[in-house]
């Protein structure tokens, strides 16, 4: 096991499974990429849920401050996560 636990439960959002649950740490990406995902709420210490995955590197269905919404691919790989 490693002992250095700084990186042990760090994830992109595109890498959780479904039904886990985490806080977000940072959201990467330029300005427009931030600023969309501030507009939906998800802003870092903000809790989130995966519910569903699509396959094929399709969109990824999460709850965030109690509301369902789905992102794509591109702006959830921006999304960096720590596991609850």
């Amino acid at each position: 096991m490693n002992q250095n636990n700084t990186n042990e439960n760090k994830f992109f959002l595109t890498d959780m499974e479904e039904n886990q649950e985490g806080i977000i740490i940072s959201v990467l990406g330029g300005r427009m990429a931030t600023k969309r995902l501030a507009d939906l709420g998800l802003t870092p210490k903000t809790e989130i849920k995966v519910f569903k995955k699509a396959p094929f590197s399709g969109p990824v269905m999460i709850e965030v401050r109690g509301s369902k919404l789905i992102i794509g691919l591109g702006l959830a790989s921006k999304i960096l996560v720590k596991l609850k």
